[in-house]
């Protein structure tokens, strides 16, 4: 039986050495590190190549089992290709040891936390699809405002609840645009909007040319 350390930080300012002191003192005599910030890519190299190195009997140390891995899915993985290869796990800091039944017992939990929390990660994202889809139909939904047809019923001399209900928008929209009208923008190009959002374009001023 042989001990394997396996050290790890988050970020390049914290010190490994405070790791690989405490599995030396478990009696580790191999001890491979990584950055989780160098890997970028979150996948864990040297743990991989630790873990395909391992033989039966052979025990993976680590002080804690936030170090191992982050997430409950991927700890049930770890310790499955652990048990896969006769291989165990066991922690400094932590009472877990994969060799005992209470630690068994404990590790069969934390499988069980893994489900449940996959299974309401599928359901918030099935609940935000729904939503992202409920949006986007209200959306498509929702009449558009033609500044150049409001423009043309009002000079036929059509009220604003008229067009308003012709169109199938909202009378603020039409009054929006009637402001606008009033103001001396000129619309001449026909682009379109949602309702409360117009579109229109200013033709550029008159320059006075110098003596």
């Amino acid at each position: 039986m042989a001990k394997y350390g396996y050290a790890c930080i988050s970020t390049l300012e914290q010190d490994v050495s405070t790791q690989t002191e405490a599995l030396k003192s478990a009696g580790c005599g191999i001890i491979r590190t990584e950055s989780r910030r160098v890997s970028g890519s979150g996948e864990r190299e040297e743990l991989n190549i630790l873990i395909e190195s391992l033989r039966g009997g052979d025990v993976l140390v680590v002080t804690r089992i936030d170090r191992l891995a982050r997430s409950l899915g991927a700890l049930q993985t770890i310790v499955q290709r652990l048990t896969e290869k006769g291989a165990t796990l066991q922690t400094t800091e932590q009472p877990i040891d994969t060799a005992h039944a209470d630690s068994t017992a404990f590790l069969e939990m934390l499988r069980l936390f893994a489900e449940f929390e996959e299974h309401h990660r599928r359901e918030r994202e099935t609940e935000e699809g729904v939503q992202e889809q409920s949006e986007e139909r209200d959306t498509q939904q929702k009449p558009k405002v033609d500044p150049l047809e409001i423009k043309r019923l009002r000079e036929a001399g059509v009220g604003p609840t008229a067009i308003a209900k012709q169109l199938g928008i909202s009378r603020p929209a039409v009054y929006r645009v009637f402001k606008q009208i009033n103001a001396g923008q000129i619309i001449d190009t026909p682009e379109t909007a949602t309702d409360g959002h117009v579109a229109i374009q200013r033709l550029p001023g008159k320059r006075h040319r110098k003596g």
